[in-house]
């Protein structure tokens, strides 16, 4: 699972926001769908860039992509994952994502919209967005604040 931080939590609700509000949003182009748009903002290029990186590769979508995904290959596709795993996701967040399929994510939704479908725009942002919370959640589980007694902050007014 991600490695939640703020960065990528931002990347996420930044990929949601764009793609409630119209952002080109296409399930079979590898540069504007569910993971090309997350890849978009966490690597800054650009839905063509993307595309072309994928077809460079001589490789399906995104899921065929991970699965012959090499980390030292320095091919152009292989190189956006690696950002993408840099930025705290893992293969499978992205194979997740892109069938909107963990579920522990889904499970977190309300029942009745825990069938989502990944060719829709309303079922994408409510997946992404959740995944964000999930993993603002998690981050901010790890933050510990200091203890005051009301001595010390006696000492603090």
């Amino acid at each position: 699972m991600a490695r939640p931080n703020l960065d990528l939590i931002a990347a996420l609700r930044r990929t949601a926001r764009k793609i409630e509000q119209g952002s080109p949003y296409q399930w079979g182009h590898m540069g504007s769908c569910n993971c090309g748009n997350l890849a978009q903002e966490i690597t800054k290029l650009t839905k063509a860039e993307i595309h072309a990186h994928a077809l460079a590769n001589g490789r399906g979508d995104w899921n065929e992509q991970l699965n012959d995904y090499c980390p030292t290959s320095g091919l152009p596709m292989d190189l956006l994952i690696n950002e993408m795993i840099d930025a705290g996701l893992d293969s499978d967040d992205l194979k997740h994502l892109e069938r909107l399929s963990d579920r522990r994510i889904l499970n977190r939704l309300p029942e009745n919209k825990r069938h989502l479908r990944h060719n829709y725009r309303d079922d994408v942002v409510l997946y992404i967005s959740e995944w964000a919370t999930m993993l603002e959640e998690q981050l901010l589980s790890t933050i510990k604040l200091p203890q005051f007694t009301w001595e010390t902050e006696a000492v603090y007014v």
